[in-house]
């Protein structure tokens, strides 16, 4: 049921975040582009929209102040959601045909990531 509500949570900021942003990433933005990834990423359902989020997160990140967020905001969300694969995680970059400047794992030093 723990992870039934933050799903829920998720598809809340999904919900709240439709308009483009002018100002800098924020967690909620983060959470939200990153919320269809859950499934897979917890092996409970297919990468389905997956890669949709992960192309829009890496499009909407733009400066490094902006990437250092990604990186603590995604770290700060896995420490929260119980049950997560790091290999997935770590993969999805590749599984999604894109690059991202940094390595997806919780032993990533967000304060060095450009």
């Amino acid at each position: 049921m723990e992870m039934a509500g933050k799903i829920a949570c998720f598809v809340l900021l999904c919900m709240t975040v439709v308009a483009p942003h002018a100002e800098a990433l924020s967690c909620g933005e983060v959470q939200s582009s990153m919320a269809p990834c859950v499934p897979y990423l917890t092996s409970r359902g297919p990468l389905g929209g997956c890669c949709g989020g992960v192309k829009g997160l890496l499009g909407a990140a733009n400066t490094p102040a902006d990437r250092k967020t990604a990186c603590t905001c995604l770290k700060s969300a896995a420490s929260t959601i119980k049950g997560i694969d790091g290999d997935k995680a770590a993969s999805l970059p590749s599984v999604c045909g894109v690059n991202i400047p940094y390595k997806i794992s919780p032993s990533t030093d967000c304060s060095m990531v450009q």
